[in-house]
């Protein structure tokens, strides 16, 4: 399975154009698809635009903390591919936009600013340039006029048309008079159905589900699935993972079938890679350097345990001698009492039991020191040999056998570990358990049992509870005679040293499996994030539904997809299947999706330009001051013009 590095947003800051270029003539005429993710910009005789940027601005906030500083710094401000690196300006972020709707014309200005300056427009007191730019669908009557006050009152151009770019990328693609267009955005998805060239206005819907939500769903889901990468995964990487690995499933129920699959799961996903700082490993080691540092380590081990014991002993020897002089003097008929409280003995009876333990604990320690360990007995290199198996087994036999007892040494050593922390903790099972069996065994004969109702009981808890469940020294001898006889005659036995190196770049690997139709499913159903809007093909069916049967046939047999979302793959085959669906058996449809969804809109409107119908339909300087910022001549390509009514606008002035 290949390994993907993971990709971040990229951007090449734009430079300043010549002025006047061969394009950017008296007569050009600017043309901007004004898009709620992208924003694209040129002059109308040339093949593509001249700008592509994202339709953002970063303004960085004012460093409250230099009060003392005579000259105040203005922050820079940064718009489009001026944003070298998103993630870092994110929270600085500020967008024109409410969902696909132009609001905040201080920030419109600005990105008109950045566009005339780019393209080098640098005339004194006005942009000499007719503009073509496109609105939503539906534009409200107030933001237009807002838009039409700021090009023609801040920027004095000598005429503006308007255009809906779901139309001009239909206009583009030189499609018929009839049909239905699904213009997915980022932001909303519209169904609109076209008849004799013209929408019918009263049939548009509108989903609020795009490509923003495809990417906000991806990004969480990443983010739940590695809770430890939250700050490596981001939105701007999650949205190059969308738009390189996401699709439409044909079958969304079958598709999570098949994810449900190991052997599909292992074909298909695909491992993304994070950055991460790989430590200095050593260089790679002959067989014998990994023999000698093998006996060195043991080596270590050995003198570590021994070292242990001695002190061990050490202690014990003291005690003692302490516990025979207190024996020395009961005998002598001494009171000894408060000497026994001291070491937590109640009569002389415990004592010569605690000698006895202790004497015993003494004798086996020092055997233990006596004896050569087997990790320190290792033969030297020049004569190093295999250890054999027993005779009355096979090498296969042995191996089996040694690797179940290394499993099952692991295993206790984990469960071991794990009651350590369980015991640790004050209110969980084993804890209490244990209490409970401390008190019933400090239960007195007469009156209540009060152990455990004290702070101080803890304490005491915690004190028997020191020195148990700890690593067994005999164990760590087999475990590690068990590695050697694997690693002798077990070919397939892996060093877990030897694997860290490999396994810390997997810890920062993101596996993108069902996550790739997941995130794309919620256009067809959007009740996934909680959305209870109905998805696309019921939108469809609803708004075909709204037309006689005669029309439905014509509208069905041209269906044109265009906008961001159209470049994922998939979308034709899952909607051909929902048409199946919702048509009557053996209906005919067509489904097409725009030449270029992304530049289309941009095309159109540059297309438009060059036609007499654009010269019609512009709204010039005195056209502007006579009817309105409002006001808008209507084409095929534009918004249906539906005056404000006048006692609203009067209500609005007052």
């Amino acid at each position: 399975m290949d390994i993907s590095p993971i990709e971040d947003l990229k951007t090449i800051p734009d430079v300043v154009q010549p002025y006047p270029g061969p394009s950017g003539g008296r007569e050009a005429v600017i043309v901007i698809d004004n898009g709620s993710y992208n924003c694209r910009a040129g002059w109308m005789l040339t093949d593509r635009p001249a700008l592509t940027f994202r339709n953002l601005l970063a303004k960085p906030r004012k460093d409250r903390n230099k009060k003392d500083v005579d000259a105040i710094v203005v922050p820079v401000t940064q718009i489009g591919n001026d944003i070298v690196n998103i993630e870092a300006m994110r929270l600085q972020l500020r967008t024109q936009f409410d969902r696909n709707v132009v609001t905040h014309y201080n920030v419109q200005e600005q990105i008109f600013d950045y566009i005339f300056t780019k393209m080098g427009i640098n005339t004194r007191d006005s942009i000499p340039h007719r503009i073509m730019i496109t609105e939503c669908l539906f534009n409200p009557n107030y933001c237009r006029s807002l838009m039409s006050e700021l090009l023609f009152e801040c920027y004095e151009i000598p005429g503006l048309c308007y255009g809906v770019d779901c139309l001009l990328s239909n206009y583009s693609n030189h499609r018929v008079k009839n049909g239905l267009i699904i213009a997915t955005g980022y932001h909303t998805t519209h169904v609109v159905p076209i008849v004799d060239g013209r929408i019918v206005v009263e049939n548009v819907r509108r989903l609020n589900i795009g490509g923003s939500n495809m990417i906000a769903f991806l990004h969480r889901c990443l983010q739940l699935k590695y809770t430890i990468h939250l700050n490596a995964i981001t939105l701007s990487r999650s949205e190059v993972l969308l738009h390189k690995y996401g699709e439409f499933a044909y079958d969304y129920m079958e598709s999570l079938k098949d994810w449900a699959s190991l052997d599909y799961y292992e074909k298909n996903v695909k491992k993304i890679q994070l950055p991460y700082n790989q430590t200095a490993t050593a260089p790679t080691m002959s067989t014998e350097q990994k023999v000698e540092k093998k006996k060195e380590l043991s080596r270590r081990l050995a003198e570590m345990n021994a070292r242990r014991r001695e002190e061990r002993l050490a202690q014990d020897e003291e005690l003692l001698l302490q516990l025979q002089q207190l024996e020395e003097s009961a005998e002598d008929g001494d009171d000894i009492r408060d000497a026994l409280a001291e070491h937590s003995l109640k009569d002389a009876g415990e004592l010569k039991r605690m000698i006895t333990t202790v004497n015993s604990r003494i004798d086996k320690t020092r055997i233990k020191i006596n004896t050569p360990i087997a990790g320190n007995s290792l033969p030297p290199t020049d004569t190093d040999k295999l250890l054999q198996p027993p005779p009355n087994m096979t090498i296969g036999e042995w191996v089996e056998e040694t690797r179940r007892k290394r499993e099952a040494i692991l295993e206790k050593r984990q469960a071991r570990r794990q009651r350590k922390q369980d015991l640790a903790k004050r209110r969980t099972a084993a804890a209490q358990e244990r209490m409970r069996i401390i008190s019933h065994l400090a239960r007195k004969e007469k009156g209540s049992d009060d152990f455990g109702m004290r702070d101080e009981d803890w304490d005491v808890y915690k004190q028997i509870s020191r020195d148990e469940d700890s690593d067994n020294e005999n164990e760590n001898e087999r475990l590690l005679e068990c590695e050697i006889i694997l690693k002798q005659y077990d070919a397939t036995y892996e060093d877990p040293l030897l694997l860290m190196s490999g396994s810390a770049a997997e810890l920062y690997q993101l596996h993108v499996g069902v996550e790739r139709i997941r995130a794309p499913e919620i256009l067809f159903q959007p009740s996934i994030i909680g959305s209870s809007e109905a998805g696309l093909p019921e939108t469809i069916d609803f708004v075909l539904k709204l037309f006689p049967a005669a029309q439905r046939s014509s509208l069905v047999e041209n269906i044109f997809i265009t906008g961001g979302c159209a470049k994922i793959k998939g979308l034709k085959e899952r909607l051909a299947r929902e048409m199946r669906e919702i048509l009557p058996f053996e209906s005919r449809f067509d489904i097409e999706i725009a030449n270029d969804p992304l530049l289309d809109g941009w095309n159109g409107a540059r297309k438009f330009c060059l036609t007499e119908t654009f010269r019609q339909s512009l709204i010039t300087r005195s056209v502007y001051e006579e009817c309105g910022g409002e006001y808008l001549k209507e084409h095929f390509n534009s918004n249906v013009y539906f005056p404000t009514p006048k006692v609203f606008a009067d209500e609005l002035l007052n």
